[in-house]
């Protein structure tokens, strides 16, 4: 990647004993939206916080638009918004103080930011609400907020920890409605996630992280078709049979996930499977066709136990 807008080489964090981030290596274009996945402790939010120039780290190498966060923490922060994984709202003010009083912490101008908070109230679709305390507000209202408030300083980079975390179904496709406008706009974004829709939804790649490692990158279409089947077949016996029937059925799939409530069967043709299995005389209480998606890519990365 020539000229990347963010370059990390060799990332080692460790707090004491323990290894948040074991030689991590990844690289950011310019325009693109970069994700981390992975479960929680998987090291992504220690990741970020040194991208922000919030950490240290404790090897490696880390530079932001040419730049060495630790060195020059004041001049990379001035091209970042930051998005945290909990909302850091003042309460007591209301939406339009709250995006005012972030634009002064720039140094920005009272001309500018009035200006601004227009824009961004329209972008938020938090018009309404410009002079509702935050306290008032919904999950999503606040995460909106939060994420406009990040753009005050219309930043090239927007770090995003986990940005739809605790938010209903709606309030999530609202967020993701906002982020695909800003890459539109040329925004880069990082962002980490363990929802695997979201990844696929909004990342043009991502790293995927496990005990802070990076297991595997690449677009989530080029992960899916190198480390997955085409399609799944999900199968439930009941969870005191599926130990005993998966036994018999590991011979008849690529490749199969038996976990707690069901097994994954994985081919390249799911119904020809399902009618396998009912040559065997097995009957499954419930089946499930379906594509391959980022979830199998991460069961099978991530260290589950496999039957192969």
């Amino acid at each position: 990647m020539s000229n990347p807008l963010i370059c990390v080489r060799g990332l080692t964090k460790k707090f004491g004993d323990l290894t948040a981030v074991d030689g991590v290596n990844f690289e950011v274009a310019e325009g693109e939206s970069f994700g981390l996945l992975g479960p929680n402790g998987a090291g992504k939010s220690t990741i970020m916080c040194i991208l922000a120039a919030t950490s240290t780290r404790t090897s490696g190498t880390v530079e932001i638009l040419d730049k060495d966060p630790e060195k020059f923490g004041p001049l990379v922060r001035a091209h970042l918004g930051v998005v945290p994984q909990q909302d850091n709202l003042d309460g007591e003010l209301t939406v339009s103080e709250n995006l005012f009083i972030y634009g002064r912490y720039f140094g920005l101008s009272k001309k500018f930011i009035n200006n601004k908070i227009e824009e961004l109230l329209e972008f938020a679709q938090l018009q309404e609400k410009r002079d509702v305390k935050v306290e008032a507000l919904s999950g999503g209202m606040k995460r909106r907020l939060t994420i406009a408030r990040g753009l005050v300083s219309e930043p090239d980079i927007l770090l995003l920890d986990e940005p739809t975390t605790g938010l209903d179904p709606q309030a999530r496709h609202i967020l993701w409605d906002r982020l695909f406008r800003l890459k539109e706009q040329g925004v880069t974004l990082v962002l980490t996630t363990h929802f695997m829709d979201e990844a696929e939804q909004l990342c043009d790649r991502l790293v995927v992280m496990d005990k802070g490692a990076i297991m595997a990158q690449g677009s989530p279409a080029g992960l899916i078709k190198e480390y997955s089947s085409k399609e799944v077949l999900e199968v439930r016996f009941g969870s005191e049979r599926n130990a005993d029937v998966a036994l018999v059925l590991r011979n008849i799939c690529e490749r199969m996930e038996v976990l707690p409530d069901r097994i994954l069967m994985y081919a390249d043709d799911g119904e020809k499977l399902l009618e396998e299995i009912t040559v065997l005389k097995l009957h499954p209480t419930t089946s499930l066709v379906r594509r391959s998606s980022l979830e199998d890519v991460f069961l099978r990365l991530t260290g589950r136990t496999l039957i192969e």
